[in-house]
């Protein structure tokens, strides 16, 4: 008598695999996971180039704003309303956004490594959920922020947690605060009336 499956054992067998696999694809959320490394990402990159902007000032006197345009931008206690990373002032690019081709001047002064210009939030002038947005509000004692609207649940739910989530207008962050009725991690509002996190925290 020859040993084996019969077709019914295999079925079953094949059966129960794939019901394991589903688990186990739906417990690893891959887009949860992707859209989490996306937001790590752009927090790292959004502390270095807010750390870098302080490092120039703090070699220069003056923020990479105020280089390239002094007469827009004459002191530090100057407002500069929140802009795309990919802004000539903001110093990553030295020429138009749209190509950034160049070094700017935190690039040119080796504040950061010319490989910053390949970053995904620089690459073909991005805008939404692509983009860093940079701004300092009036006062030389304010803070310089780089925002970005998360993707990842846990990011935004965390955010709205601890009451950070904010709108940009100008050089002004406003705090939506938890109660935020549009703070749902899933809400489209996130990006159809941006909302951001912002680093520093």
């Amino acid at each position: 008598m020859k040993k084996g499956f019969t077709l019914v054992e295999l079925l079953i067998v094949i059966g129960l695999l794939g019901a394991i696999a589903l688990i186990v694809i739906s417990a690893i959320n891959p887009i949860e996971q992707a859209n989490r490394a996306r937001d790590t990402k752009f927090k790292a990159d959004g502390s270095q180039l807010v750390s870098a902007i302080e490092r120039y000032y703090t070699q220069k006197s003056e923020f990479p704003w105020t280089t390239e345009s002094a007469a827009s931008y004459p002191s530090a206690d100057t407002a500069f309303a929140f802009v795309s990373a990919t802004n000539l002032g903001v110093g990553i690019c030295g020429t138009s956004a749209a190509s950034c081709q160049t070094d700017g001047w935190l690039l040119s002064n080796d504040e950061l490594k010319s490989e910053f210009r390949g970053r995904d939030f620089i690459k073909g002038n991005p805008t939404g959920v692509k983009v860093i947005m940079v701004g300092k509000a009036t006062g030389s004692s304010s803070s310089i922020y780089a925002c970005f609207i998360p993707l990842s649940k846990s990011v935004r739910d965390k955010a709205c947690a601890d009451g950070k989530v904010y709108t940009l207008a100008g050089s002004v962050r406003t705090p939506l605060g938890a109660a935020n009725a549009n703070c749902a991690a899933g809400s489209a509002t996130w990006i159809s009336a941006p909302q951001y996190v912002c680093l520093p925290e």
